[in-house]
């Protein structure tokens, strides 16, 4: 049975409307023409993702998200995604958004990321942000 699941490293945090949000997140990987399988996602604390940053992809920075691919078969998503909570905030207020936008965004990234999307180049990275703001569009019903 495919799942959409979420944890805490490190930090206290509580998601709101995860039914809603696991849902969106089904309905994004479906409509791309792939399958859910097992998808994790752990907010953590910025010392828990850089050590994870640091330790798998030898990177000594912050970020906001690392997402690993964990996909046996094409067409199948089953992956863990990292999530900096403080990363997320700091940006809200950087990028003068909700919180809770901010996240969704990061939250749908990844899942992008395992759907074959990636942000390397100005080109992917504008595909990349285009796919974000299309598939939060349609998560107006999460507040």
């Amino acid at each position: 049975m495919p799942s959409v699941q979420f944890f805490e490293e490190d930090i206290t945090y509580k998601l709101k409307n995860k039914i809603k949000v696991r849902q969106w997140i089904n309905d994004t990987i479906v409509a791309e023409g792939f399958k859910l399988q097992d998808l994790t996602y752990i907010f953590c604390s910025d010392a828990y993702l850089l050590q994870i940053n640091q330790q798998y992809l030898d990177h000594d920075t912050y970020t906001d998200i690392i997402t690993f691919d964990n996909s046996e078969y094409e067409g199948e998503i089953t992956g863990d995604i990292f999530i900096s909570i403080p990363r997320i905030q700091e940006n809200a207020t950087i990028f003068k958004v909700p919180e809770t936008d901010e996240l969704h965004r990061v939250i749908i990234h990844g899942a992008l990321h395992l759907l074959g999307y990636t942000d390397k180049s100005p080109a992917d990275k504008k595909k990349m942000t285009e796919k974000e703001d299309y598939y939060l569009a349609k998560r107006l019903f999460i507040s």
